[in-house]
């Protein structure tokens, strides 16, 4: 299953788009596949300072309740609303309008180092099926 070129992907299933110095971040194809149908998002709040890697907030599906981490660190400036009222957007369109929260990037290029480009994530998952 190849991936959405021009996002940046973490090992822990969260892509980031980044523009400029702010990311768009959700959570992977793959991860809500392996959730099931989600029924709850809780998202961190606008003006939360995050750290990359950290946990940010709750996915949950009927199947599981699974942490949300940050694949990019910096300030929240935007919370996606439509998914905390339909939250099955994220099952429908994880890479479009079921994106979670954007965050204004602190040092965008030294934390990219740390972030999967399409086919090092597509070789992740593949890793992680077999």
């Amino acid at each position: 299953m190849a991936q959405p070129q021009g996002l940046l992907y973490s090992k822990e299933h969260e892509w980031a788009k980044i523009e400029g110095d702010v990311a768009t971040i959700g959570i992977t194809g793959y991860a809500q596949e392996s959730l099931g149908d989600i029924v709850f998002v809780e998202l961190p709040r606008i003006g939360a300072r995050i750290d990359q890697g950290g946990n940010v907030g709750v996915v949950e599906s009927v199947k599981a309740v699974s942490d949300l981490f940050t694949p990019l660190g910096g300030e929240v400036v935007e919370v996606n609303g439509a998914i905390e009222e339909d939250p099955g957007l994220v099952n429908r369109e994880p890479f479009g309008a079921g994106w979670m929260f954007k965050v204004k990037v602190a040092d965008a290029a030294a934390q990219r180092d740390h972030l999967l480009d399409p086919e090092a994530y597509d070789q992740l998952i593949q890793q992680a099926e077999h």
